[in-house]
Formats: C-alpha cells, sequence, structure tokens
C-alpha cells in the first residue's frame, strides 16, 4: 500500500521548527503539555512521517523494508513499538524494531554510580546499511542520545541515522537535533518534563513540573 500523501484529519501539523502552546496549568505546580488522546495524535503524526521519509529514502520508494526503529530505554523502547505499531497499521507493513542500551556509554557513570544495564536488541537482519531511527521519549542534553550513538557504532553500521523523540525541551548541551518531534516545549533548566505511556506507567500523558 503506498504511504499516504497527507497527515489524516485531526493530526496536528507540528514539526521540529515549531513551538508548542502554553501548557494547562493544574494543582501542585504541574502543568499538563500533552492529555493522552494528544499523546496518541502526536505518535500517529510522528507515524506517517516517518513513512514519508522512508519512502524517500529509497529509490525504489519502498524504503520501509530498510527502516528500523531502535528505541532508548526506558520509554523510548515502547514508543518504538508503539510507533511500528502505528506504521503497520497505516500501511500493512511491519517494520523492525530494536532497542539500544545506553548505560556503559554514558559519560557521567563516575558521578551517578552503578545502573542495572538494558538489553540491547536488534532486528535478525541487524542494522548494516539500513535507516536506523533512534527513538527517545524527551531530548534534553543530547548526552544519552550520544551516548546511544556509540552504543549503534558497536553492534552495526547503519546507513543513516536519524532521531524521534516526542518532547524535545531544548537546553542542549551537545550538538544534536531530532528529525522528527512530537512537541517543542520551551522548559526552564530546572523544571521536570515526565512523559508517561500507559505501556510502563499504566497511562498516556506529558506534564511539567516546577523545581
Amino acid at each position: 500500500m503506498a504511504p499516504p500523501s497527507t497527515l489524516p484529519t485531526g493530526v496536528p501539523a507540528e514539526g521540529p521548527e515549531t513551538t508548542s502552546s502554553t501548557p494547562t496549568a493544574t494543582a501542585g505546580g504541574v502543568q499538563q503539555l500533552l492529555s493522552a488522546d494528544d499523546v496518541t495524535r502526536v505518535v500517529d503524526r510522528i507515524a506517517h512521517q516517518l513513512i514519508e521519509r522512508a519512502a524517500s529514502s529509497t529509490s525504489s520508494g519502498d524504503g520501509l523494508s530498510d527502516l528500523v526503529l531502535v528505541g532508548i530505554p526506558t520509554r523510548g523502547a515502547p514508543l518504538a513499538r508503539r510507533l511500528a505499531a502505528r506504521i503497520e497499521a497505516f500501511t500493512g507493513t511491519a517494520v523492525d524494531v530494536g532497542t539500544v542500551d545506553i548505560t556503559l556509554y554514558r559519560d557521567d557513570l563516575r558521578t551517578r554510580g552503578v545502573r542495572a544495564l538494558e538489553d540491547t536488541r536488534l532486528p535478525d537482519a541487524g542494522i548494516d546499511g539500513r535507516l536506523v531511527v533512534l527513538v527517545d521519549d524527551v531530548l534534553f542534553s543530547g548526552r544519552s542520545v550520544r551516548a546511544a550513538l556509540d552504543g549503534l557504532r558497536d553492534v552495526g553500521r547503519p546507513r543513516a541515522v536519524q532521531l524521534a523523540v516526542l518532547v524535545d525541551r531544548g537546553h542542549r548541551e551537545l550538538p544534536i537535533k531530532a528529525d522528527f518531534v512530537g512537541k517543542n516545549v520551551p522548559t526552564s533548566r530546572t523544571q521536570q518534563v515526565r512523559v508517561r505511556l500507559a505501556e510502563v506507567d499504566g497511562e498516556d500523558g506529558v506534564s511539567v513540573t516546577d523545581a
């Protein structure tokens, strides 16, 4: 089935260049950014963007077989699986999904102590020569993404690596930019952005808490 040329009704056309509207204030200094329905719409929009990007990345226009979604634990992993499920629902084509453990590649191991190791799981076809899209819930300093890139380097050589995030909150410390963004949210460094996904937290939503 050919990928759709336009986004479905109800999916907001927001990309990496745009910023969100003012968050909804709630009790206790918590501001709601995305409701459960908002998260669903944003995931659908990113899925459509991934379909279009994959189609344009190959001369044949059939790039989904070349696409691998690799989630960064904790919440990037279920988010990658959810994106893959939506892509399959829209196109009828299954997309390979994996995870990459960044624990040993972090640059704060000495200051934050020992952490439990996560799994790195790649599709049987591997990632060599393929389009890999790293998936994470929040893009902040860029250091987790840098660690994920180092982790990928040790397990294969993709044709290209791109980045999809649910929320970009700014304050980058490394020259890293997402290719697919659900919401750009201006925050202060002291605020905390909390992403909730049903697979991990029992519900979907995104909120900001003042320190």
